[in-house]
């Protein structure tokens, strides 16, 4: 198969699933008696101003880095034949008890801000951990037991910030947990948008960016570069097989949910590091469905998850400039429902149609009619076979006998 035939089929399921979903939220906003190519005109206008073309450049991005680290606890799942659905509620109680943690000591910068990571990413991976155990001791579906313990981890979440982790005084509206201190807080990016020479925005942009960058590269590698990535995707594709050939399939299981839950434990991270620095009952929610669906769109690859980021980032930016147009906000769910629902039936379309191309390419075509000689009589590229001088040939009355050296002595018959 061509690299542009690869290409095309790898594009194919994102690409229509995008255009379905932009059809059908046209004829709905058509329902609703708006004009859809206003809507468009809309979500595109991202301000005159450098200044606001730059902070809506930034609130993308913002938005763009937990969903970018949720499609890619999904995606890490998805490469075993994992669901690991429970992505929302690891993420909610690893983001609350950091915030608890990193608001509990006093440390120098870095070794604070590491410490909040560790704590998140350990809570994660324990969460998800007991999904994996109960899998391979109990033989309990992973979309079962994940769907539970996210109802169980969102209760906890809320006794412990009612409880125990409360911060806000009584009586408060917003409730939350106490605020870390500054040395806690991951520093912003506005300086490198100065050194490019890009207007200041009146947001800053999360530094735990780079954070994700790192971990999108070092899932890359660990996947596609190491054994342990081969072993996890033969275990994916047949834990049979990949048991026949020593791998251990049950450990691989527990191994992947492990570290699915480590990076689901990030995702929080940037809005409560870079922004709120405490976790409340208005702290964002959602992120661990909505990643799902971007590693859906972006076919579990750390490239495609970044691209299918950015575009419910974008979505979700423009929900606002929506409202403004007095066009419902409900146009973005619609557009990222639709999204969901087209990938799915496109991701099924192009598996087969790399299938159907991959048969064709290894069909085999019977050998032509020769003289009794292999081959065909036929060289590279279909032309005659090539005369390596005496001796090399196999035609007629060639035979190849074995000594009691083990050496090959070939002998002439007709004409010897």
């Amino acid at each position: 198969m061509s690299v542009l035939r690869r290409i095309g089929l790898a594009l194919f399921a994102p690409v229509l699933a995008i255009v379905v979903a932009l059809v059908i939220s046209g004829i709905v906003i058509s329902l609703i008696g708006q004009n859809p190519f206003d809507a468009v005109r809309v979500m595109f206008d991202f301000g005159e101003t450098p200044s606001q073309q730059t902070q809506a450049i930034v609130v993308v991005l913002n938005r763009a880095v937990p969903l970018f680290l949720a499609g890619l606890a999904v995606s890490v799942a998805f490469r075993m034949g994992l669901f690991n659905i429970g992505v929302e509620g690891q993420y909610r109680l690893a983001t609350i008890l950091a915030a608890a943690a990193g608001a509990a000591v006093a440390l120098p910068g870095p070794l604070h801000v590491l410490l909040i990571i560790v704590v998140a990413m350990a809570v994660g991976a324990i969460w998800a951990g007991i999904v994996a155990v109960l899998k391979v001791t109990r033989g309990v579906s992973e979309v079962i037991s994940s769907i539970m313990l996210n109802f169980i981890a969102l209760g906890i979440a809320s006794f412990l910030l009612t409880g125990p982790l409360r911060g806000s005084p009584e009586g408060a509206q917003i409730i939350i947990t106490k605020v870390i201190p500054e040395s806690g807080w991951f520093p912003g990016l506005n300086g490198l948008l100065g050194a490019l020479g890009l207007a200041q925005p009146r947001t800053e942009l999360y530094g735990f960016l780079l954070v994700a960058v790192v971990a999108g590269v070092v899932v890359a590698v660990l996947i596609k570069r190491t054994r342990f990535g081969f072993d996890l995707r033969a275990s994916g594709l047949s834990p049979s097989a990949a048991t026949a050939s020593g791998v251990d399939a049950r450990g691989m299981v527990v191994k992947t949910m492990l570290i699915s839950g480590a990076i689901a434990g990030l995702i929080g991270l940037p809005d409560l590091l870079g922004d709120q620095h405490s976790y409340g009952t208005e702290f964002t929610a959602g992120l661990g469905f909505l990643g799902i669906a971007v590693a859906l769109l972006g076919r579990n690859s750390p490239i495609g998850i970044a691209l299918g980021a950015l575009l419910f980032g974008f979505l979700d930016r423009a929900a606002i400039p929506l409202q403004f147009a007095d066009i419902p906000a409900s146009v973005v769910t619609i557009i990222q429902g639709t999204i969901v629902l087209s990938v799915v039936i496109a991701n099924e379309v192009s598996r087969r149609l790399t299938r159907r191309s991959a048969e064709r390419g290894n069909a085999v075509a019977p050998p032509a009619t020769g003289d009794g000689s292999t081959g065909g009589g036929q060289g590279p590229d279909g032309g005659p076979p090539p005369d390596d001088g005496p001796g090399s040939g196999t035609g007629p009355g060639l035979r190849t006998a074995t000594g009691e050296g083990g050496r090959s002595d070939q002998r002439e018959g007709a004409g010897a």
